[in-house]
This record gives C-alpha cells, sequence and structure tokens, in this order.
C-alpha cells in the first residue's frame, strides 16, 4: 500500500539543450527528444514545426544522447533533475500553463506492505501533497488514462481549496481540451478521500 506521500518536489518538465536558452527559441523543424506521449503533444500543439523524437534511457544515457547531438532539445521532469544533482542542465522550466505535468509528477510515494506501515513512514507523509497526487491519479482514471494517452493533471492548494486542472491532447497536438476548477474545501475532500 501507499504508506506515505512526502512534500512534492518541483512538477514542472524541463528543457534542457546545449545550444538554446529556451522552449521559444528552437529554430524551425528542431530536433525535439521525449519518450513521454504527453510532452509530445503540448510540445507540438505549440510548435506543430518541430521534429519529435523517441529518446529512451536513464538520465545520463539521455544527457549523453544529448551533448553527442542527437537532438537540439530534450523534455525532462524538473524533480528528476534536481533529486539526481543535475539541476545545472536546466535551461528553462517550463509553465504549467504550457506544459501541465503528469498526475502526481514530482512526488514520491512510500509503499510498504499492507497492514505493517510503521509510524515513522506515517510521519513522512505531506497531507497537501497526497491530496493534490489523489486528485491528479482520480482524474487520469476518470479520463481513462494510461502510458498510450496524452493526458496532463495538476492540484494546487490555496487558501484552503484544491483547484485541478486537467488536460488531454491528441498525440500530434492538434486537438486540446483543458479544464480547471475549484474542488472545494480542502478538509471535505480530504474526508471524501479516506
Amino acid at each position: 500500500c501507499i504508506a506515505a506521500v512526502p512534500e512534492r518536489e518541483d512538477a514542472r518538465d524541463a528543457f534542457v539543450s546545449e545550444t538554446f536558452a529556451s522552449f521559444a527559441e528552437l529554430p524551425q523543424g528542431a530536433r525535439l527528444g521525449t519518450a513521454s506521449l504527453r510532452r509530445q503533444a503540448q510540445a507540438l500543439a505549440l510548435r506543430p514545426d518541430l521534429q519529435i523524437e523517441m529518446l529512451r534511457g536513464n538520465v545520463d544515457t539521455r544527457l549523453r544522447k544529448l551533448a553527442e547531438g542527437e537532438f537540439d532539445a530534450i523534455l525532462l521532469a524538473v524533480s528528476g533533475l534536481n533529486r539526481l544533482g543535475f539541476e545545472d542542465v536546466i535551461r528553462e522550466r517550463l509553465s504549467l500553463d504550457a506544459f501541465l505535468p503528469a498526475p502526481g509528477q514530482g512526488a514520491l510515494a512510500l509503499e510498504t506492505r499492507e497492514g505493517e506501515s510503521a509510524a515513522w513512514v506515517a510521519a513522512l507523509n505531506h497531507p497537501m501533497t497526497a491530496l493534490a497526487v489523489a486528485a491528479e491519479r482520480g482524474a487520469m482514471t476518470a479520463l481513462e488514462g494510461s502510458c498510450r494517452t496524452a493526458i496532463g493533471a495538476h492540484a494546487e492548494i490555496g487558501e484552503g481549496h484544491l483547484r485541478l486542472t486537467t488536460e488531454m491532447l491528441a498525440p500530434d497536438g492538434s486537438v486540446r481540451w483543458r479544464r480547471a476548477g475549484g474542488l472545494g474545501d480542502v478538509h471535505a475532500a480530504e474526508a471524501h478521500r479516506q
């Protein structure tokens, strides 16, 4: 079971390039590497001229492929780069408006065997992050999302209220549906989640 969800890291996507300082600076027809259908669709929604190319491997492998010139730029999660000590390669932290993250992006889930979660694991739980991630995962379920769908979801909690933004995209970025709205009082949402 998921015993705890610690406080979330930065949920944004990172633009990484050896040559260009930002996504907007990419030239016509630039080669953009990503393994994420969501990132591909979001990039093409903004820039249909880009050549999206599959980028696989761990972070070291992906950064090596970029350095060797296989891509003009790549997209990765800011949180993963931060956790691995690669924050210096980030050229731009992409806005949540342009690149809504994957549900749960930037969050960790600590798993234990059912019924065996120790109190110290529960002490690592960050209730507001856990609630936000639960809302995002709920949206993914409601939208029947999978690794073969381009779906973003991000929940923010402020002033006692939870606001959830979701989006679905066609893989080529030609269709982009987005919905944002408040889910009401945080305490009521937390009671409903349990």
